[in-house]
């Protein structure tokens, strides 16, 4: 299954986030908080501005982007959790 967002909604993929410390301590499951931090897989055409002209997104797939704790709306792709975020909910992009 290939999910296409629409308009100006973006499919992120999040990173998992390491399960020790820097100082060797397992992090449980159960204590593990979910990652703001992902790769984007898949992106809409862009939001129609109040002229009517589509507004192409400033974020392009394979961009590692920064997201609110509580954004988007979990779906299942294959079995694998996805996010789908608007453009507007992402808070950056990581440049390494």
């Amino acid at each position: 299954m290939k999910i296409r967002p629409l308009h100006d909604r973006v499919l992120v993929k999040r990173l998992e986030e390491s399960t020790k410390t820097a100082g060797g301590i397992i992090i449980p499951d159960t204590a593990k908080e979910k990652p703001s931090e992902g790769i984007v897989e898949a992106i809409g055409d862009g939001y129609r501005a109040e002229t009517g002209q589509v507004v192409p997104l400033n974020v392009k797939v394979g961009d590692k982007v920064l997201f609110g704790k509580w954004s988007g709306t979990e779906v299942k792709v294959n079995g694998e959790t996805r996010l789908i975020i608007k453009e507007a909910e992402i808070l950056g992009v990581v440049e390494e």
